[in-house]
């Protein structure tokens, strides 16, 4: 009984690189002998001279050797993809973790402002800075999410809907609770936000 597509896949990610190789090579000479075998089997083949063999049975085997080199070169294709899809978000966890202290900075900046407290504005803001810098340069990127934005529930987390307080903000977004960040391409947090009804 021959395995769909998408079950093979995925005995395929289980399993380490070289047993996948292995059976992407059973499966091409499975199918070619299969070929072969339901040629045999119906008897249009006429008597062949040791030359049309010869030339037949060569021609055979390049289409095997073609077909298992075209295997081996999406699996290569496949696993590079998926090689530079893990680097990029290699450090989705630890952004992650990082992202409730960028807020607490955000909020900390907010009230101090409110103090009036220049000097003490200034140092949080240089601390501030260099952090977001810092996760920037790791490929951190905030989305940016406006009032008035259309809602988008593939990339927007609603969490409530209240009515509009202006009628061009009916099935907008009203307010932004929690900013969203991307990793890359990659969206590691939702925004978080108020939709108006």
């Amino acid at each position: 009984m021959s395995k769909n597509k998408k079950d093979i896949k995925e005995e395929q990610q289980d399993q380490p690189v070289k047993d996948q190789i292995e059976d992407v090579i059973d499966e091409a000479i499975d199918e070619v002998e299969n070929d072969e075998n339901g040629k045999d089997n119906e008897g249009e083949t006429p008597e062949l001279t040791e030359e049309e063999k010869l030339k037949e049975d060569l021609q055979k085997e390049k289409d095997k050797f073609l077909r298992l080199f075209a295997e081996f070169e999406n699996y290569k294709r496949r696993t590079s993809k998926e090689r530079l899809e893990l680097f990029k978000t290699a450090n989705q966890e630890v952004m992650t973790a990082m992202l409730p202290v960028l807020d607490d900075f955000d909020r900390a900046l907010n009230e101090l402002r409110k103090s009036g407290d220049e000097n003490l504005v200034h140092g949080v803001e240089l601390i501030h800075n260099k952090f977001k810098e810092t996760l920037t340069s790791k490929g951190l990127e905030p989305m940016n999410v406006e009032e008035g934005d259309a809602f988008d529930s593939e990339i927007h987390e609603a969490i409530t809907q209240i009515p509009a307080p202006k009628d061009k903000l009916k099935g907008k977004i009203v307010d932004v609770v929690e900013r969203g960040y991307k990793l890359g391409e990659r969206i590691i947090r939702f925004p978080k936000v108020v939709t108006g009804k």
